[in-house]
């Protein structure tokens, strides 16, 4: 079988390696130091499975910039490019999944597409129609920052949405499932085969979902900080009911990363027409949990003002990524509490050592830790590290159980 798959982010690429364990796969990507990074076994984000593999040598995988070199003779193409959300448009822009897929029909008419990137409700159909082109399915994906290719390896389930009306979209949406399942490690996955609009929605509700359960133990430490409460007993005693589950549960400065920021709104845009409170609450939430944390540390600030302890305090930001391990700086929480302090005045320091600039919005960027800990009174990490251990009476986190 011989498979193109357009982007070479965190989906596109453990998708195909997981593909490549069994197939001819060609990756495309139009930054060319990615594909001569992958054609070297290297990769080029961070996922210590996914380096693993593509360092061994064993997998039928190469990479180029030539989309026609790719498409041309593909069996099955799968689109992993970004989709980011725009305020403007209220919707994701999806302008380069469908300058993907014009590149696909350019050279190939035949080849069955897979949409993976995250798309509005309702889009694959729209699309579909729209092209006239019958020959475009919808996967999501279900992975999680640095542990993408094990999370394809290792898959909750496996969705595919196509036509039901449509029986050669069925039977072709049953054989790409089949394609990732039997690429996977686990016996048996559980293959759901749907209308894409709800595969769609399956993307977007789950992810939501995640947000929620991140917003309501943000607020549960909220109100437990604000009255004196101890928070991590509080968790304990609520987790240990099974119905909840004692996991993803440890506060935090908001949720971020790729995902969820993005598809939150991108759901709440899609009940325009329906009723609710729920969806909206969830973004609403993770705006007043950056809101708080914002003011809890300016009012250390001004302590140390008034007390006369410093006359210029300086905020430190350790680390801009969202979660230990990662490299992904897009829509961390963490920003969001920086542009807020920064907004009143408050001068800030950045510590990221992956970083290769002087400065972040506006702000001094330095790579040197001692430094960073001697100039800064305040430190604020999402995620603790040890590193800080020594300067731990500075440090504001929440992060109460050393875990992402």
């Amino acid at each position: 079988m011989r498979i193109a798959v357009a982007g070479l982010g965190y989906v596109g690429l453990s998708v195909a390696a997981l593909l490549a364990k069994e197939h001819e796969v060609v990756g495309v990507d139009v930054v060319a130091s990615k594909a001569e990074q992958v054609n070297r076994g290297i990769s080029p984000i961070k996922d210590a499975e996914l380096e693993d593999h593509l360092a061994s040598g064993r997998l039928q995988l190469r990479a180029t910039t030539d989309a026609n070199d790719a498409y041309a003779t593909a069996d099955w193409v799968v689109v992993a490019t970004p989709t980011n959300y725009d305020d403007a448009t209220n919707s994701f822009d999806t302008s380069a999944v469908e300058a993907a897929i014009d590149a696909v029909r350019g050279v190939n008419e035949s080849a069955f597409i897979v949409i993976k990137s995250t798309i509005p409700v309702g889009y694959t159909e729209r699309l579909s129609s729209e092209r006239k082109d019958n020959r475009i399915l919808f996967s999501p994906e279900f992975l999680r920052e640095g542990k993408a290719l094990y999370d394809n390896l290792h898959p909750s389930r496996v969705v595919v949405g196509c036509d039901q009306d449509d029986a050669v979209q069925v039977a072709k949406a049953e054989e790409f499932a089949s394609l990732l399942a039997s690429a996977a490690e686990e016996p048996e996955v559980p293959v759901i085969v749907m209308a894409a609009t709800e595969a769609e929605a399956v993307k977007l509700f789950a992810n939501t979902y995640l947000a929620l359960r991140v917003s309501f133990f943000n607020e549960l430490d909220t109100y437990a900080e604000a009255k004196g409460l101890n928070t991590s007993r509080i968790i304990r005693g609520v987790c240990l009911e099974p119905r909840i589950g004692d996991f993803y549960n440890n506060p935090s400065f908001g949720y971020g990363g790729y995902c969820l920021p993005k598809d939150t709104k991108q759901l709440l845009a899609n009940y325009a027409d329906v009723p609710q409170n729920l969806m909206g609450a969830v973004v609403e939430a993770n705006r007043t949990r950056k809101d708080y944390v914002a003011d809890e540390v300016c009012e250390r600030i001004m302590h140390l003002i008034y007390e006369g302890i410093e006359e210029r305090p300086l905020v430190g930001v350790y680390r801009l990524t969202m979660k230990s391990g990662s490299d992904n700086y897009r829509a961390s929480s963490i920003q969001g509490i920086m542009r807020r302090i920064k907004n009143r005045g408050i001068p800030v320091l950045v510590y990221e050592p992956t970083l290769d600039a002087r400065k972040f919005f506006d702000s001094e960027v330095t790579h040197d830790l001692a430094e960073f800990k001697r100039r800064c009174a305040v430190i604020l990490a999402n995620r603790w590290n040890d590193e800080l251990e020594d300067v731990s009476r500075k440090v504001y986190t929440r992060d109460l159980f050393r875990r992402d």
